[in-house]
Order: structure tokens, then sequence, then C-alpha cells
């Protein structure tokens, strides 16, 4: 069961808004007052994914969230070099554009995860500011990381014509494969997710975007010792039944954060917040309200 209402795709497109990044236009939301929290999506889904989240967490915070380049809504150029270092630059300009220039909080999911390592890892750098940061299932490691098989042949030499070939029926059985048994993605969310996917003729890219797992591992010991370094409050909420980030990447996170906050959801799979939006809800605010009781002390 969903308790939680979501927001149907129509809806939320309509509420979308667009700016320019680097001469593309890149559709975002915003909604709530307070701190601002900014929500990365993940590949190769888009910020509709936050739809069961977006009007709890706006009832606390402000929200922004943009379908990065190359995904949902925005721009999907056929011939560009699309980089996890440039969709930072994206979350940054957008923030710029926002007129927000305090400490962000951070919530991610999969790809998402890797832009927010890239942004913590600015802010020890001193070019970011970052309050806390929450990971959803992603590749926080490449060790752990276990793409599918789609995921390795769009990498491969064959990518280009795998992107072809992409589609709703083979989203479908990649989303259940990857989903936990309690809750796994129903047939209308699955016909949303690939309405934005195909948006732009959004397959003709993916060969493209998933050239973000060699740049994880490029980025990988920067990454890494940010996150091992900082003093930033970080957390993981994942469900433990996935398998390319779950419990194993848990294990792997635990063994080399100093006093690891993580919590594992039993039952579930790669999308949390699809599966579970409830709980993860209910841990995110509860990350929250101990990160304001200590900041009361």
């Amino acid at each position: 069961m969903k308790p939680l209402t979501g927001i149907p795709l129509g809806v939320w497109r309509a509420q979308g808004r667009d700016y320019v990044f680097a001469r593309q236009r890149i559709r975002y939301w915003t909604a709530g007052a307070g701190e601002p929290l900014l929500l990365i999506h993940g590949f190769p889904t888009a910020s509709w994914d936050w739809h069961y989240l977006w009007e709890p967490l706006a009832a606390r915070y402000r929200l922004i969230a943009c379908d990065m380049l190359g995904f949902g809504d925005s721009a999907k150029p056929r011939d560009h070099d699309y980089r996890l270092l440039e969709q930072a630059d994206l979350q940054q300009a957008l923030l710029a554009h926002l007129g927000i220039d305090e400490a962000v909080h951070v919530l991610a999911h999969d790809y998402g995860d890797s832009v927010a390592q890239e942004l913590l890892a600015r802010h020890e750098e001193g070019r970011f500011r970052l309050a806390s940061c929450v990971f959803l299932n992603g590749g926080l490691f490449p060790e752990t990381h276990r793409p599918l098989l789609a995921q390795r042949l769009l990498l491969s030499p064959l990518g280009r014509f795998i992107a072809w070939r992409f589609d709703r029926r083979r989203l479908g059985a990649s989303l259940r494969r990857i989903s936990g048994v309690l809750n796994p993605p129903d047939e209308a969310e699955l016909d949303a997710f690939w309405t934005l996917i195909a948006q732009h003729d959004g397959p003709a890219v993916l060969h493209r975007l998933i050239r973000y797992i060699p740049e994880r591992r490029q980025q990988r010991e920067r990454w890494v010792a940010a996150m091992q370094r900082t003093r930033v409050p970080l957390r993981v909420i994942n469900g433990a039944d996935d398998p390319i980030s779950g419990v194993h990447m848990v294990a792997r996170y635990r063994q080399l954060i100093g006093n690891a906050d993580s919590v594992l959801l039993d039952g579930v799979g790669h999308y949390p917040h699809i599966e579970a939006p409830e709980a993860v809800l209910r841990h995110y605010l509860q990350f929250r309200a101990w990160l304001s009781g200590c900041a009361s002390v």
C-alpha cells in the first residue's frame, strides 16, 4: 500500500517552469517555504519520481527539483557529452537562478547520488554550501555497483543500437527486476516513467547518459574521501532488496564511513521513494528532526 497521495504526471508537468543552462532548456519545479531542500533524481527517470513525497516535504521545506540534462522534460541534445560534473554545475546554476545562496539540504537517488557526492566534494573544497545529504539507493561505491545487463549493453560498443531498441516493454521488465516484493511500480507508474523517458526522443541519448558509470570510477577516490572527512550530516535510506545497490552497498557504506547513519527497508527495491514513500518520508523527517535537535543544543 502507498497511503501517501501522489501527483498525477499531467498535473506535475503543468507546474514546471523553464530556465536555460548552457543554452539548453531545463525544466524545474519549486514548492513550499523554509530551508531549501534540493531533490535530485536518478537514471533513467526524472523529477516526477518525487511525486509521493513532494507535498508532505513542501509543507516543511522549500523544495527545488529539476529534470537534469538528458532526462524527462528537459532538453536531450543528441551529440552531447553528458557528465555528472556538468549535472552538478546545473544544480548550482538552478540555485543561483532562484537566488538561493544559503546552505542547501539534499535528498538524492541513484544517478542523483553521484551528483550529490560531487556537491559534497565541492562543499569540502569551499565551492558549495551543503547543510545535509540523504542518499537513496545508488552507486556510492563503484566496487559495489551491480548494473543490469541492459546497462552494461548500453555502455558497450552496441550501446547506440540497444538504445534504439529500448521501449516501454523493456523498461517495465528492467524496473520489475530491481523492485522489491512489497510494492513494485504499477502499470500506470511504468507508463508515466516511459512517457518521460520517451519525451524529446530520449532513448536516443541513453547510451550517452550511461557514461556516468565509468565517470563514477574516475571520481571514486575524491568522492569517498569527501564522505569520510566531511562534517556534513549524512544518512542512507536504502531498499534492501535492490540487486543493483541494495544491502551489499550499505554494508560497504558502514565499512568505509565512520559513525555511518543508515536505514535498510526490507522488501523494498531500487526505488524506495516510489515503493515505500511513507517509510522514506518517516526516516527522512526523523533525520531532519535529529539535525534540528543538534542545532538547538
